[in-house]
């Protein structure tokens, strides 16, 4: 399982610590950046993490920025991302179970280095339920991509 990774400048700090802790974990990763803590912006990363896993090349993406809210609006841009804003373990397990998210968004500037492992193991533990979930995830796009 290959897994997409994103973040700007503020979250720089918080992919450095997780991005391994996901290897370590067995899973394969792409990081399209950012690759050091200078002021970016979210979207130039977002956006090639995105088609990644809207390609296929990447199974899932885990992207950051300091309140997770910008990165996520420039992914859920994309017709076939569903990118959750978790702090919680249970919000990223619901994020699967219930939505189908491919992406999990962590706020880097809100969330602790153990918190966030934990929402990522909710993540990553977690599988679509399909069932009656399956018919609202189809209605989400606004267009057939």
């Amino acid at each position: 399982m290959k897994i997409a990774f994103a973040s700007d400048h503020a979250a720089y700090d918080l992919k450095s610590v997780i991005k391994p802790y996901v290897e370590k974990l067995g899973y394969e990763t792409v990081d399209f950046g950012t690759y050091s803590p200078e002021s970016c912006d979210y979207a130039d990363y977002a956006h090639p993490a995105a088609l990644a896993v809207e390609s296929g090349e990447c199974d899932f993406g885990i992207a950051m920025c300091g309140s997770g809210n910008g990165i996520q609006m420039t992914l859920n841009k994309h017709q076939k991302i569903r990118a959750a804003l978790c702090w919680l373990p249970e919000l990223a397990a619901l994020a699967r179970q219930h939505n189908d998210a491919n992406f999990l968004v962590l706020p880097a500037r809100f969330i602790s280095v153990e918190e966030a492992y934990k929402v990522v193991d909710a993540y990553l533990n977690s599988e679509f339920e399909g069932g009656r979930h399956a018919k609202r995830i189809a209605k989400i796009p606004v267009c057939d991509a």
